[in-house]
C-alpha cells in the first residue's frame, strides 16, 4: 500500500459513493473512471476538496430498483484520487487508488447535488492498508487463466503478465477480467489475499470451461 495510506482515526465516517455496474475497485488496485453525469461531476469536485475519498460499491442486480434507482451491496471499497483531467468537452478522467473496504451502515440522504453519500464503518478491514504477505498458488492461477482468455477471446501479453508480482497479477486480474457483478462481490469480500487468490483461480476455472456469458454493463 502507498505511503500515503490514511490513518485510520482519520477516516470519514460519511463518504459519497459511485455505484456502478462491472467496477470493481480492490485494495491497492487502480481503476480509471470517465465521469460526465453532472451529479458525479460535482461529486468528484467535492472530492477533491476534501481528501480526494470516494466509495466504490457495486449494485446488487438482485435487489429491487425503486424508482430506477439501484440497490447496493453492503461492502465496497474506498479510493483516493490519484490522478484527475479534464477533457475539453468538460469531462473528468480520474484514477481511484484503492485504499480499504468499508460496510455501509446507513444510506444517507442525497447531497444537494445528486449523489448518494453512506455512513461507512472501516473497523472490519483496517488490515487491508497493510495487507499481510500471502501465499498463492500461481502455476494454478496462470494454468487457469490461459483457458480463460482462450475461451473469452482475450488478448494479452502473457510475459509481462507473468513478470507481475503475486499480490499485483491477483487485483489486476480480479479488477480486470469480466466476471458478472456476483463474483465481482465474491472477489471483493474475500478474507485475505490468499483466499481471494484462490477464488480467483477456482471462478477463472468454471468461467473458461464453457461458453462466455453476458458482460455487466453500467448502470
Amino acid at each position: 500500500m502507498s505511503s500515503r495510506r490514511p490513518n485510520p482515526a482519520a477516516l470519514p465516517a460519511e463518504i459519497p459513493i459511485f455505484p456502478l455496474a462491472s467496477a470493481l475497485l480492490l485494495p491497492g488496485g487502480r481503476l480509471p473512471l470517465n465521469i460526465f453525469e453532472p451529479r458525479y461531476l460535482a461529486m468528484v469536485e467535492d472530492a477533491l476538496g476534501a481528501g480526494r475519498l470516494l466509495g466504490m460499491v457495486l449494485p446488487d442486480p438482485s435487489g429491487p430498483r425503486p424508482g430506477g434507482r439501484s440497490t447496493i451491496y453492503r461492502t465496497g471499497c474506498l479510493g483516493r484520487i490519484a490522478s484527475f483531467s479534464e477533457t475539453g468537452d468538460g469531462r473528468y478522467l480520474i484514477t481511484l487508488l484503492g485504499l480499504l473496504r468499508y460496510d455501509v451502515v446507513q444510506e444517507l440522504p442525497d447531497h444537494p447535488a445528486g449523489y448518494r453519500r453512506v455512513r461507512a464503518d472501516f473497523s472490519p478491514y483496517l488490515d487491508d492498508l497493510e495487507p499481510a504477505p500471502g501465499e498463492m498458488d500461481r502455476a494454478a492461477l496462470l494454468g487457469a487463466l490461459w483457458p480463460y482468455f482462450a475461451a473469452r477471446g482475450i488478448e494479452a501479453d502473457r510475459a509481462a503478465l507473468e513478470r507481475i508480482p503475486d499480490a499485483e497479477l491477483v487485483t489486476t486480474l480480479c479488477m480486470a477480467c469480466p466476471f458478472d457483478g456476483r463474483e465481482q462481490q465474491a472477489l471483493l469480500m474475500a478474507p485475505d489475499p490468499s483466499r481471494r487468490a484462490e477464488l480467483l483461480t477456482t471462478l477463472l476455472r468454471i468461467d473458461g470451461a464453457g461458453p462466455p456469458g453476458d458482460d455487466a454493463r453500467p448502470v
